[in-house]
């Protein structure tokens, strides 16, 4: 095992009223998985549900609030930032905008070259020379051509390989992909997720895909967890999520995918209405309850456990 998340919490302080007495956003409300090494899961959910958070929080750019964090056994929660030097060699992250993630008067070498240099990887030129051109190589970019080009000379997709490219430059162990393709063409995607697969396998990289586009994960990913206003609700492989959900929300994702088909929108299109809960106050009991179309009383009196359902693991009353 790679890694392990234990009742994870990530809650951000606001002040609200006249009194500034405090409330807390809980980002991430309790919430545990495990991914080994090699291992590719894609975490979804809408916008606001905490998928982002617990990115970040594991990477230990956000300070964990509760819980704790094992990466190969070592508990990593409450780490001060001198001791995670080592850390963050291991660990790396895919950032959403590639227009946007770069030094614009760096070039593609020196962006590449920036990570040897600042984790002491090695002080000879020509070795540093030599990653470099092999990781261009292995995001299919031709290193002759553009290693010293400019980040305004490159496409979305070109600049979003070379996002890849310095993700992997330290040989990590764990990469965190953050909607590395909601800002690319249609045309363009399944490649860039072809590629990050071919990758992950190639260098037995764990991968976390982060989106909220469900229909992507099936050319990525082993496994998928759901998440829903801060709570992990449903996880399973992605062979079996996608061919039999078992929680409402996530068969909600799956109806709201756009079908070509007119008679499977008007037969399978049932999406519930309204919007995830706030994250200062959610609801009592299941947090989906107030837009969920199976709700009983127990729904909105008391939280749900986590129970396993032939392999699905699901926070649901329906099967509890």
């Amino acid at each position: 095992m790679l890694l392990d998340v234990r009742e994870l919490k990530k809650w951000f302080e606001v002040k609200k009223g006249l009194f500034g007495r405090k409330q807390y956003v809980k980002a991430v409300d309790g919430v545990s998985f495990q991914l080994d090494k090699g291992e590719a899961i894609s975490i979804v959910g809408e916008s606001g549900s905490g998928k982002t958070t617990l990115g970040k929080t594991i990477l230990r750019l956000y300070e964990p609030t509760d819980g704790r964090i094992y990466f190969e056994g070592r508990d990593i929660t409450r780490l001060k930032r001198n001791d995670l030097r080592w850390y963050r060699k291991e660990t790396s992250l895919i950032q959403q905008d590639p227009f946007g993630a770069f030094a614009s008067h760096f070039s593609i070498y020196r962006i590449l070259k920036e990570p040897l240099i600042v984790n002491k990887v090695t002080k000879e030129e020509e070795e540093r020379r030599e990653r470099i051109y092999n990781v261009l190589r292995d995001v299919k970019l031709d290193p002759e051509e553009f290693a010293f080009k400019y980040p305004h000379m490159l496409s979305g997709g070109q600049l979003q390989r070379i996002a890849i490219a310095r993700a992997l430059i330290l040989k990590p162990k764990l990469v965190i992909a953050d909607e590395p393709v909601s800002m690319l063409d249609a045309s363009v995607r399944v490649d860039i997720l072809t590629l990050m697969r071919e990758l992950q396998k190639k260098h037995e990289i764990s991968f976390m895909y982060i989106t909220h586009d469900i229909a992507t994960t099936r050319y990525f990913s082993d496994r998928i967890a759901i998440m829903y206003a801060g709570h992990m609700v449903e996880m399973a492989s992605t062979t079996s999520l996608l061919k039999e959900p078992l929680h409402p929300y996530t068969k909600a994702l799956l109806n709201a995918i756009p079908d070509p088909d007119p008679e499977n929108r008007r037969r399978y299109r049932d999406v519930p209405p309204g919007e995830p809960p706030s994250l200062i106050d959610p609801p009592k009991g299941c947090r989906f309850h107030p837009r969920c179309p199976y709700a009983k009383d127990i729904c909105r009196e008391k939280e749900p456990p986590s129970i396993d359902v032939n392999g699905h693991m699901v926070k649901c009353w329906l099967y509890g």
